[in-house]
């Protein structure tokens, strides 16, 4: 058990954590804190929770454990802001999509005698943002990165391990540098293919889109994301991001000069390809 779980910014990942480990018995006590005072006068009350603190310093202080939530760019900052007030031997994690910024800033913050930083990125969601959209259930059977440097403690990336698998999470861990060159691909990719695919058909009669079947829905879902958090995504892994486009670009464009040129039996292939990847995914 986590004595006391602290909060920051919880939207709808972090009010998830909350939830679940309120449901599983895996915190003590359970603190919030919101950056605007209407969201913290709607937290005050609920269920999962025990206290919303009025700063961040006030959430940490006597934390255990504390989930950073906030948007990948407001990390950073947060992050600094509380180092100081941690308690010693704190753990200090995160659910940014993009590690490397983050986990390089956070070496350079000053904290007390035990106290430490181990990024996380939970692949949980929805298009839905805000903590009323939050379930106790979000995490179960999703993979959740742990981000470890070579300054990690060993005891701090066990227990962290720990408390994502409680929460239902398939964790993997993998080092800040390696965790951006994946979800670059497995995430940040199908970002920016849904949103230009809606984009593209954007161009046509609106009505179009309600003739369509299950496909176009499926493959434009993402793309009804917030636009705020995806900006600062592709800020933050733009490196990555430009890797993968370039990759996406090159089949996109053998794909075209084989309907160009009649060429069927490149077509094929490079369908049942495609057929044979996504027949790949786990059940």
């Amino acid at each position: 058990m986590i004595q006391h779980l602290a909060i920051l910014a919880p939207g709808l990942l972090g009010s998830s954590v909350a939830r679940a480990a309120r449901e599983r018995g895996l915190a003590g006590r359970i603190t919030v804190w919101a950056r605007r005072a209407e969201v913290r006068a709607e937290l005050r009350g609920q269920p999962w929770l025990d206290d919303v603190a009025d700063t961040p310093g006030a959430a940490v202080a006597e934390a255990s454990l504390v989930v950073l939530a906030a948007p990948v760019d407001r990390i950073i900052e947060l992050d600094q802001e509380i180092a100081p007030r941690l308690a010693a031997g704190a753990i200090v994690t995160d659910v940014g999509s993009v590690k490397g910024p983050i986990c390089t800033a956070a070496a350079r913050h000053p904290r007390p005698a035990g106290a430490c930083f181990l990024g996380s990125h939970p692949m949980a969601g929805s298009e839905k943002t805000g903590w009323e959209h939050g379930q106790p259930t979000l995490f179960e059977k999703r993979v959740c990165f742990v981000t470890p440097t070579d300054n990690t403690p060993s005891g701090a990336l066990v227990q962290l391990e720990k408390f994502w698998r409680a929460l239902g999470a398939e964790v993997v861990v993998a080092a800040p540098a390696q965790h951006d060159e994946i979800v670059a691909h497995i995430s940040h990719l199908p970002q920016a293919v849904a949103t230009s695919l809606a984009c593209a058909l954007a161009h046509k009669e609106g009505d179009w889109r309600h003739l369509a079947g299950n496909g176009l829905r499926d493959t434009t879902r993402i793309a009804a994301g917030d636009a705020t958090m995806w900006v600062e995504i592709f800020q933050q892994n733009r490196a990555a991001i430009l890797e993968a486009l370039a990759r996406q670009e090159e089949e996109f464009t053998a794909f075209r000069l084989a309907l160009e040129r009649s060429d069927w039996a490149d077509l094929r292939a490079r369908l049942e390809r495609g057929k044979a990847w996504r027949d790949g995914f786990r059940t």
